[in-house]
């Protein structure tokens, strides 16, 4: 009993460590991920989407369409961002998708960026910074978003077909946004992003005269939304092409404004209102029209999209344009690099001799040097059987370290002089016994 009841503290915390151990193996992003390969990143582009969001409000909800559109089909990495090509239609090329916009804005930081950090960050992370920024700028709460998603290969129109439609039930969208690993206060959350933007009265104009074939208004729906709305899409057989705000209280104000219409019966999308009208998600709208419970778990569910599905280097690319794939043949940038280092030479201290070998002289002989196979010394070793006959010394071969060449070639020059002067000298004493 003791050795069982021994085993399974370390049971558990063998189960604990496998559990951190699995979490840190599938983090998705890192906050801070280019704090040193591309420090000023974040403040890039957060300077760019200052300059848009100044010339135009309403790229705040374009950019959070778009970003939820990416990353809701096969996850954060700027597939809804190619361009279709060789006949192939893309996920920008998906019914769904047709009303996206907000691309232009994405090339133009790219560009900013890459002129900054040539190749380094992806458009995906470009995505998710810039969606952050807009929701701050357009009065939503701050947080921290992290990096490391790399860009696809490959985009299909068919992928966008699996996109939540704002004419599905409740039950129907909780359903896919359940296979994606959301809750339904993650969708609720989410779904609040409606707070921004604007649609067409061709979206809802069946809500306003002839709601499910029954030639009446949509009951959900206030009857004086009913009566202004009718003024603004008037029915007259055509699709009127007029924008309504998605917040009839703050249109480009990012708040809880938008569950407080739904409790007033001012939601314009079927799917908005019927988020006050579920028995599922009922509460979690009143509970929304807080704007603090509202913006925590907005921030916790932004997160948690933004993670969703990213590719990781295996599977994808650091675009260099967001529109369309890398070139296979295009190399990649260029890395400085530091010049090589010249050796340092070391001094080289005098041969010593050995009193032993009284016939170990150097000699010509001693250094080779060879065209081919580099440097070698020759020494001759006396053998041990005869060690003062100069025949019976063995001649070995080693390599000569670079930096030994010069002082060698020298002393061997040295040498050469040597012997051709006491040739010189021998010669002159015998010369009177020559005969001419």
């Amino acid at each position: 009993m003791a050795v069982r009841s021994a085993s399974i503290p370390l049971l558990v915390l063998q189960v604990l460590i496998f559990s951190e151990v699995f979490v840190l193996a599938h983090a998705a992003t890192r906050v801070g991920f280019y704090s040193s390969s591309c420090a000023r990143v974040e403040t890039i582009i957060k300077q760019k989407m200052q300059a848009h969001f100044s010339s135009d409000p309403t790229i705040a909800p374009a950019l959070l369409r778009m970003f939820f559109h990416d990353c809701f089909v096969t996850g954060c990495d700027a597939s809804l961002l190619l361009d279709s090509s060789h006949g192939e239609q893309t996920e920008k090329d998906n019914g769904a998708n047709l009303s996206v916009r907000g691309y232009e804005v994405i090339d133009d930081i790219k560009q900013a960026v890459e002129a900054a950090c040539p190749g380094i960050v992806s458009c995906a992370d470009i995505l998710a910074f810039a969606t952050r920024d807009s929701v701050v700028l357009a009065g939503g709460p701050e947080y921290s978003v992290g990096g490391g998603r790399f860009d696809s290969l490959t985009s299909s129109s068919s992928d966008a077909d699996g996109l939540p439609s704002d004419r599905a039930s409740v039950t129907t969208i909780q359903r896919q946004f359940a296979s994606h690993g959301f809750s339904v206060k993650d969708m609720v959350a989410l779904l609040g992003a409606h707070t921004l933007g604007v649609t067409h009265c061709g979206t809802f104009s069946d809500r306003l005269f002839n709601f499910r074939n029954t030639g009446e208004p949509d009951p959900s729906m206030s009857a004086d939304l009913v009566s202004e709305l009718s003024m603004t899409c008037p029915n007259r057989g055509g699709v009127s092409n007029s924008e309504v705000a998605l917040d009839q209280g703050t249109r480009d104000v990012f708040d809880s404004s938008f569950y407080t219409q739904l409790t007033q019966g001012h939601g314009i999308l079927l799917i908005d209102q019927a988020l006050n009208e579920s028995p599922l998600t009922a509460e979690l709208v009143s509970m929304f029209t807080n704007q603090g419970a509202f913006f925590s778990s907005f921030v916790q569910s932004m997160i948690k999209l933004g993670d969703l599905n990213i590719k990781g280097p295996n599977e994808g690319q650091v675009r260099l344009q967001c529109s369309k794939v890398n070139s296979q043949t295009m190399p990649p940038p260029a890395v400085p690099s530091s010049p090589p280092e010249r050796p340092t030479t070391v001094p080289i201290a005098p041969p010593r001799r050995n009193p032993e070998f009284r016939h170990h002289v150097v000699s010509r002989r001693r250094f080779h040097f060879s065209s081919f196979d580099g440097p070698f010394i020759v020494e001759e070793i006396p053998s041990p059987a005869r060690r003062f006959h100069r025949r019976s010394h063995i001649r070995t071969r080693r390599p000569v370290p670079v930096f030994l060449r010069p002082q060698l070639e020298k002393s061997t020059n040295l040498r050469k002089r040597r012997v051709i002067t006491r040739k010189r000298i021998s010669s002159s004493r015998h010369s009177r016994h020559r005969r001419f």
